[in-house]
């Protein structure tokens, strides 16, 4: 503001004011640059507070960038979690724009999770959605309005200061990544809409990440979601589950979580976690809980809930639940022959044998199948139907079984 816009005068509000560490040195600095701060001590989200310093003075711009994190699940959200994030963000934001009224720039300090949703930041998303549509509702009075949608910076302070590397490595996962201080400024000079959302997108994770926000749906073309009835054609773990032996289902269930499990957790080898001990204790959280349960859900193609990882607290636990989801009931009696006959059939379909001998092998074997079964069906007739004496009732009957329409 000082250097590219020529600002000299500045009021410069925060809930600690000249306590904040690094003020004074903020000042010396902006005082070097020719530029004259005021730093006063407000909660902006007050309103009487903030109309008693701006009482008297001439307001010609506004830059509102606060803001309070409190993540968590939908339903861990409380009135009272839902006011601490909203008050700083919205309240305060409304409270500047009713005291100021026009001014000649009016910029809210907006979050890419109010444009297209973010894991465990319902009250944030909500809170910065509400500054998008209150510089729209400026514009549409007359006045000055922007709000910037920002992705995450590169600066290791305020807000995301409090980051952990596994919270970093799944923001790049789902595709943003930080913003360098020159291009954050860049983007804040060029800035002309109502509503802009300066982010920096990694398209080809996008891709991957399974869940394409709505709004980056023309930008981003992905495969459609795989459901469980398709896995098979596309060789995913239920194609794998479907080929596999009853008794090493299990296992290939397991490697699918603990791969994921790595994956959220940023681990390098999946022997790290052991299959009873719980997800709590191997480092997951409500966010990277959500996470895991989306990526599960994706590469099975079913919708899974999200109290997944409290209901069943173990990777063993999950094995318990998933398999049986994933692989339907072994088929007995006449129903496994004719599940196991559909089986032969597309396998003859997909099968070229070049080779005569086997050609005349394979129609042999099926000869003497085809042989067997009409012999054990004469048999069954000789025993219990008697062609002679049935009447047209149980020949029709007789006929019905046959076609399979009794």
């Amino acid at each position: 503001m000082v250097v590219e816009h020529g600002v000299r005068r500045l009021l410069l509000l925060s809930r600690r004011g000249p306590a904040a560490e690094g003020v004074s040195e903020l000042v010396a600095e902006l005082a070097g640059l020719g530029a004259d701060a005021e730093v006063v001590a407000c909660d902006v989200g007050d309103r009487a507070a903030l109309a008693k310093v701006l009482d008297g003075r001439v307001v010609s711009g506004v830059v509102h960038a606060a803001g309070v994190l409190d993540d968590g699940v939908l339903e861990g959200m409380t009135p009272q979690r839902l006011d601490g994030v909203l008050r700083p963000k919205a309240d305060a934001a409304w409270y500047l724009h009713e005291l100021v009224g026009d001014v000649d720039q009016f910029v809210v300090f907006s979050s890419v999770a109010g444009a297209f949703g973010a894991a465990g930041q319902a009250n944030y998303a909500a809170a910065n959605a509400f500054l998008d549509a209150l510089a729209v509702h400026r514009r549409a009075l007359g006045w000055s309005g922007v709000s910037l949608a920002w992705g995450p910076w590169e600066q290791g302070a305020g807000m995301t200061e409090q980051l952990a590397a596994a919270d970093v490595a799944r923001m790049r996962r789902s595709g943003v990544l930080p913003l360098a201080g020159a291009e954050g400024l860049a983007l804040f000079d060029a800035a002309g809409g109502p509503a802009m959302v300066p982010v920096k997108l990694d398209l080809a994770a996008l891709r991957t990440s399974g869940e394409v926000p709505a709004l980056l749906r023309g930008l981003v073309r992905t495969p459609a979601r795989p459901t469980a009835a398709t896995a098979y054609a596309g060789g995913g773990i239920v194609a794998a589950l479907g080929a596999a032996a009853p008794a090493d289902r299990p296992e290939l269930v397991l490697e699918l979580i603990l791969k994921h499990a790595t994956a959220v957790l940023g681990h390098g080898d999946a022997v790290e976690l052991s299959p009873d001990r719980r997800f709590q204790d191997l480092g997951f959280d409500s966010l990277i809980a959500v996470e895991f349960r989306n990526r599960i859900g994706a590469e099975i193609g079913q919708r899974l809930p999200a109290a997944l990882l409290f209901d069943y607290p173990t990777p063993a636990d999950l094995v318990d639940h998933l398999l049986p989801r994933l692989v339907a009931d072994e088929p007995t009696g006449p129903a496994a022959l004719l599940a196991d006959l559909e089986r032969l059939e597309r396998a003859l379909d997909e099968t070229t044998v070049d080779d005569e001998r086997l050609r005349r092998q394979i129609a042999g074997r099926l000869e003497v199948l085809r042989g067997r079964w009409a012999a054990g069906r004469q048999e069954e007739e000789e025993d219990g139907f008697d062609v002679e004496s049935a009447t047209d009732d149980d020949m029709f009957r007789m006929l019905d079984d046959e076609l399979g329409l009794n």
